[in-house]
């Protein structure tokens, strides 16, 4: 009865392992709060819940809110009101609720997909913690679940092809359970992430697996199957996955007689039970692949996350663990290296015939400073310069900029403006060679867990949604078409480039503000190496994305000249052939 009298507030919990944390919790005889988007499943583990805590007569009880999404901003405003409302002291907050997002190359995702598995992985877990501050005393502890695909090694950012919103959203959690650690040192509050490795459960097993292998399949074609149609049959034929015979058969059947569209219907039967069998095959070799990089080669239970998450609840541990990010996936995952400094020196590149776009959502002078600079630096060299600014970026950043190189003021968070004015660029301009996106500073905030919710969505639309925008509409002006059809990326050439946000400079940087920029970087790192592992290792092209974070840990001024250098090398034959996409060119080490 280690956590009688405390009270536990998982989100996701209704079932895997959201479900079996509040489990341990009232084991421990703990007082739980469960909450989740589907009423059923809840009450089933309420029930599941009260009679563990009649058995052990721990006093515990079991409060359930159904209905309630982690990223729905009233929902989540409401519920914690009402804990308040009801003198409820929340002693540990569990963020653990998430969803598989899109399993699909960057450049074929949904943009509003992205945007909603960000929402629910990093502002849910952001918002839930801000909120559960009205309920919590000294002394209690929040406890970030992440995921092993986007925790760096020295030199190394694992990515996670096919899942870059889920990545990015991932990297951030780690980073704001970190930044939220210095934020609330004076409440006595203790943040701590954990990222568990492969855990046996449905998600995998029956949706990101499989989905996965049909991604695989969709970028090749399969028989006489477009990738269109490989991604419409695959919509029908996955849930057909572990049934019983007849049931997979009635629905081979149904999703040919539906998809048919003038073609033999018995053909394409054949064909789509030769597509299931593949995405099978394909999805327990990556399982089995996954199991071979772990010593035991055995995959967590959801019961064994639970227990590691009790632990990070215990005082003594969590006192020295506050601030950390635990890597507790047991997984040796091989990977190239993703990290570098500066980028290798390659001949000067001659721009001529060629033309870079920038786009730029600035905060402040030296943003524009920056984007001068380099114009001027490409200018030199031959090529041609356009600027599309958005509006949110200061007056006299936007002037500055206006009078040094051709720019308009554009809309960059919407996809369709910056898709016309690309196609403009190119019309007036010529082929354009590069697309480079500068993210500007992140401004200057007293504390993250203090800001409003529009506050935050400002923050995630300026360095998480609006890079993936435009690194999107970019790919889609290399390859046109590319997103409906994979095949077109063989071979193809461009290249993109994120530039921020900056690591402060100055002489007494605290780590509270280093903490918080780190957030946006963690998103940046592994949205950028997945979709680069997608763009060369699945579709075999040659356009490459880097992340370029100007500034260093000591607070020395970022050098405008060694971003040159990073576009000269990422514009060369030799990017193709690197592994390293984030280079933090002002550091040393």
């Amino acid at each position: 009865m280690k956590f009688q009298g405390k009270v536990a507030l998982v989100t996701g919990s209704g079932t895997g392992i959201g479900k079996a944390i509040a489990t341990k919790f009232v084991e421990n005889g703990a007082t739980v709060i469960i909450l989740g988007r589907r009423k059923e499943p809840l009450e089933e583990a309420a029930n599941e819940l009260q009679k563990i805590i009649s058995e052990k007569n721990t006093g515990a009880s079991v409060k359930i809110f159904p209905g309630v999404d982690v990223a729905d901003e009233s929902a989540m405003n409401q519920m914690f009101d009402t804990l308040k409302n009801e003198n409820v002291n929340v002693d540990y907050l569990i963020n653990n609720a998430g969803v598989s997002g899109p399993v699909t190359c960057f450049a074929n995702a949904s943009l509003d997909d992205f945007k909603s598995t960000i929402g629910i992985h990093l502002t849910g877990t952001f918002w839930g913690s801000v909120q559960a501050l009205k309920v919590m005393k000294e002394g209690a502890k929040i406890i970030t679940i992440s995921t092993f695909f986007t925790e760096e090694r020295p030199l190394e950012q694992r990515p996670y092809r096919f899942r870059s919103p889920y990545t990015a959203s991932q990297g951030a959690k780690n980073r704001l359970a970190e930044a939220m650690s210095w934020e609330l040192t004076d409440k006595g509050i203790i943040s701590i992430a954990t990222n568990p490795g492969p855990v046996h459960s449905d998600r995998i097993y029956k949706t990101v697996y499989p989905k996965a292998a049909a991604e695989f399949m969709r970028v090749s074609g399969f028989e006489e199957l477009t990738p269109i149609e490989v991604e419409s049959a695959a919509k029908e034929l996955l849930p057909l996955l572990g049934e019983e015979e007849s049931f997979i058969q009635n629905g081979i059947t149904e999703a040919a007689t539906k998809l048919a569209n003038g073609r033999d219907v018995e053909k394409l039967k054949t064909t789509f039970s030769n597509l299931l069998n593949k995405i099978q095959t394909i999805a327990e070799k990556v399982q089995n692949n996954t199991s071979h990089m772990i010593a035991n080669r055995e995959f967590l239970s959801q019961s064994q996350v639970a227990e590691s998450v009790l632990n990070l609840c215990d005082d003594e541990i969590a006192r020295i663990l506050n601030g950390k990010v635990i890597p507790g996936d047991r997984v040796f995952y091989p990977v190239k290296p993703h990290v570098g400094t500066t980028t290798p020196n390659v001949h000067q590149i001659n721009f001529s015939g060629k033309s870079i776009v920038f786009t730029i959502d600035g905060t402040d002078s030296t943003d524009a400073e920056r984007v001068v600079f380099l114009a001027d630096y490409i200018q030199k060299n031959g090529g041609k310069v356009a600027c599309f600014i958005s509006p949110s970026t200061p007056t006299n950043v936007q002037e500055q900029i206006s009078s040094k190189c051709h720019s308009h003021i554009v809309d960059i968070k919407k996809p369709e403006e910056v898709q016309r004015w690309l196609n403009t660029a190119k019309t007036n301009l010529g082929d354009i060679l590069a697309v480079i996106h500068i993210t500007g500073k992140l401004p200057e905030i007293s504390k993250l867990t203090e800001l409003n919710r529009a506050g935050w969505e400002e923050l995630t639309e300026k360095f998480i949604s609006t890079p993936a925008n435009v690194a999107q509409r970019a790919l889609q002006q290399f390859v046109p078409g590319g997103d409906k059809d994979p095949r077109l990326y063989k071979d193809a050439k461009g290249a993109i480039m994120i530039i921020g946000p900056d690591l402060p400079s100055g002489k007494k940087v605290s780590g509270t503000a280093r903490a918080q920029v780190e957030v946006f970087r963690g998103a940046l790192r592994p949205f950028t190496t997945t979709t680069n592992q997608e763009l060369s290792d699945v579709l075999n092209s040659k356009i490459r994305i880097f992340s370029i974070f100007p500034g260093s840990i000591s607070g020395a001024e970022p050098n405008h000249q060694r971003i040159a250098e990073a576009l000269n090398f990422l514009v060369s034959e030799h990017a193709a052939e690197s592994s390293e996409v984030t280079f933090c060119v002002d550091e040393s080490r």
